[in-house]
């Protein structure tokens, strides 16, 4: 392939790649506010307890080191509902401040970012429109430490030698570090990338001592509010599944692979046959194929496992950024460590391979929209549903109270949505704070709040009605 044609292939690709991660992070705001998102899974109980001014003590008091996420979405929600006495745009809110961290991390990488061609950017933009769509909707702080991890690379690499410059990186990366417990992963990440440039740059040092600073915070914010002894149990059977490669073996990550894997054996075929038509013909017939599967072969939906692949972020997001400082270092002029890391970035920018990265990445944008449509799709029919069930008569008087009805009435194929331990608090809100019934799931196996924190919450004066903070109280103390 001649010098032009590979710059008009890495051009067309920098594009698609730049609208993709910029439309995806806009449209995650607008998809989450129109469909109420934030209200999905564990969105729920975080909902309700914005709604009634409890967050902290509901639950984030036991997460401490995600206490970025608390004060960046969670907290200022929690006070406007306390100066307007509106829980329902309260929610509202928390959903804005979190769904649109994507975008405005972009935005900050954008400004931070002074790499020749704006290169982290553009990883930045890759990262966003490969990774967030898979977990998009449900709400895992490492939602959070994505859109941080970004501008803090960039920060860093970039970031003025002077006192401004330095306090900025240190802030950034220590918000990166109290995002999640994950996020220490995409610290070092950022310290390893610059430790690339060599161990005496400035840059490295102080990426180093911010990195030692976030730590020593994080271990402070840990020892001074330790979680409860009930959630401790449940953080470290989470925290020992974090890394279990079997949350890859879900349906939408084999679609994934089946298609990645089936356009490159076909694009190989064709390259000999229509080389500069290959990519166009292997993208088609992949897209085709993957239309026939949703219209009369597809059943599946990515709902409850959006939750799990929290672990994707952990584990690539650090590999994008690694290659993103590279390939910023190859474009500045400076030294690579090795011959060998020269050679392997040049063979990923030849043409064949920009080519291929071209379909690749429009198939998997593909896949990530109309697995996400469905989503939507069978959000909306959900929560429709689960409002009906809440403010009808049907009762379950099995459950303890007459006020509270079984989500086994909600139907199989419906339920694939719910989240069992915050179904009660998702009634409540979808209700409109006024639910005739309380819907419980049998299955539940963890419950939020003790009955003394329930207790503490009915007797405060709060703008949600009493009679359905009795209702929480009464369903608390029943388990807790």
């Amino acid at each position: 392939m001649s010098w032009p044609a590979l710059r008009s292939n890495i051009n067309i690709l920098r594009i698609l790649i730049i609208g993709a991660g910029l439309c995806w992070s806009i449209a995650f705001v607008l998809v989450a506010l129109h469909h109420e998102l934030q209200l999905y899974a564990d969105g729920a109980i975080f909902s309700y307890a914005v709604a009634v001014q409890d967050v902290w003590a509901f639950h984030w008091h036991n997460i401490s080191p995600r206490v970025s996420v608390f004060f960046l979405t969670l907290w200022p929600a929690e006070l406007y509902v306390g100066l307007t006495g509106d829980p329902r745009n309260g929610i509202t809110f928390y959903g804005f401040l979190f769904y649109i961290a994507p975008l405005l991390a972009l935005i900050g990488t954008f400004a931070a970012d002074r790499s020749r061609g704006r290169i982290i950017f553009t990883y930045a933009c890759c990262s966003t429109a490969l990774l967030c769509p898979m977990v998009f909707g449900f709400p895992t702080e490492m939602w959070l430490a994505h859109a941080l991890f970004w501008p803090t690379l960039a920060d860093c690499q970039y970031a003025r030698r002077s006192s401004g410059g330095t306090a900025l990186a240190f802030i950034m990366m220590i918000a990166l570090a109290l995002s999640h417990e994950g996020a220490m992963i995409l610290t070092v990440a950022i310290v390893l990338t610059l430790a690339l440039r060599g161990m005496r740059d400035t840059f490295f040092l102080r990426a180093v001592g911010a990195l030692l600073a976030a730590l020593t915070i994080w271990m402070a914010v840990k020892i001074i509010f330790p979680p409860d002894n009930y959630f401790a149990d449940a953080l470290m059977r989470a925290a020992l599944h974090f890394f279990d490669l079997t949350v890859f073996q879900i349906g939408l990550v084999l679609l994934l692979v089946t298609t990645l894997v089936s356009y490159v054996l076909i694009y190989f075929g064709l390259s000999r046959l229509v080389p500069g038509k290959a990519c166009l013909y292997a993208t088609a017939t992949a897209a085709m194929a993957l239309a026939v599967y949703w219209l009369w072969f597809d059943h599946s939906l990515h709902a409850s496992n959006r939750y799990y692949l929290r672990t994707t972020l952990v584990l690539v997001t650090p590999l994008l950024g690694i290659a993103a400082g590279l390939y910023a270092m190859r474009a500045d002029g400076l030294t690579l460590p090795t011959p060998g890391l020269e050679r392997l970035l040049k063979k990923l920018t030849s043409g064949d391979v920009v080519q291929a990265t071209i379909g690749a990445f429009l198939l998997v944008t593909l896949v990530h929209a109309v697995e996400t449509a469905k989503f939507v799709v069978a959000w909306k029919h959900y929560k429709s549903t689960l409002a009906a069930l809440a403010t009808g008569s049907a009762s379950d008087r099995a459950l303890g109270d007459p006020r509270f009805v079984s989500s086994e009435r909600i139907g199989p194929n419906l339920n694939r949505l719910s989240w069992n331990s915050t179904t009660p608090y998702l009634s409540v809100i979808t209700a409109n704070f006024v639910p005739n019934r309380l819907i419980i799931d049998p299955t539940a196996n963890y419950y939020w709040l003790s009955c003394e924190t329930a207790a503490a919450n009915y007797r405060a004066v709060r703008s949600i009605p009493d009679a359905t903070r009795n209702l929480i109280k009464i369903y608390s103390c029943r388990h807790r």
